[in-house]
């Protein structure tokens, strides 16, 4: 069976699909001239096939997990913890353009910085001929900000065929999340201590309000009681809930 469930209407009627099933699970969206396919790898690693180019988000855990998948045209890198970011499996995949912080920048190889380009908190330029934003990701609950401080990780927002995608990274549910509009795909992080709650989470969507949702980066937090909160809500966002963990038992 598929690893994914959407919830928007009916929360009661919400199951896990079972099985063991490829982290590659497609998920697809139309966007002006085709399509962005969205495999969820792990935790918060993704691949994301557009029209431009496939670009993969903060790949880790060897390039075994990529085998079956298009190799990367680039890749973003949000921050440098290890989840986030792994050198053996960067110089395992074929080499292409990066976008990174600058904590990641200064922690890689000589000849991986010569194709990383440093992007800041409110930066914008392009990848792939896409537009690329980097919001901030940061902590804001005091007993939390040494993990993500503000000013050094990043969030991206694209905009590929006319649809902006956010990678949210590491964060809380920070002002600069509220601000956002016109998200078309939201990929929001909630697990405790180092991101959100879903109450959080769930409030962000209400401020920001995206077309769609994925949990990611979520660990054992309870998707179904923030799948109800965004309904409750009244934001109208479609919460998707993708396999992440493919290594769980199920």
């Amino acid at each position: 069976m598929p690893q994914f469930r959407t919830l928007s209407a009916s929360v009661a009627a919400l199951a896990l699909a079972a099985g063991a099933a490829a982290a590659q699970e497609a998920h697809r969206h139309a966007v002006e001239g085709g399509e962005v396919v969205i495999h969820p790898i792990q935790h918060a690693s993704m691949v994301l096939e557009t029209p431009a180019g496939v670009i993969y988000v903060d790949p880790v855990e060897g390039a075994d997990r990529y085998a079956d998948l298009p190799a990367p045209d680039a890749i973003l890198l949000t921050h440098e913890h290890g989840d986030h970011f792994d050198t053996d499996t960067l110089n395992d995949l074929a080499e292409a353009p990066m976008i990174v912080n600058q904590a990641v920048f200064d922690q890689l190889p000589e000849e991986m910085q010569a194709r990383a380009t440093v992007m800041a908190n409110g930066d914008s330029g392009d990848i792939l001929g896409a537009e690329i934003e980097a919001i901030p990701a940061y902590n804001t609950t005091e007993d939390r900000l040494q993990f993500h401080p503000e000013g050094r990780d990043n969030g991206y927002v694209l905009t590929v065929g006319g649809m902006r995608f956010l990678i949210a990274g590491d964060t809380e549910d920070t002002p600069e999340l509220r601000a956002l509009t016109d998200i078309h795909v939201a990929f929001l992080p909630m697990n405790l201590p180092y991101t959100m709650t879903v109450e959080q989470a769930a409030e962000a969507v209400a401020a920001f309000q995206p077309d769609i949702v994925y949990p990611y980066h979520f660990g054992d937090s309870d998707l179904e009681e923030f799948a109800r909160l965004v309904e409750a809500s009244g934001a109208g966002t479609e919460v998707v809930i993708a396999e992440w963990y493919p290594d769980a038992d199920s």
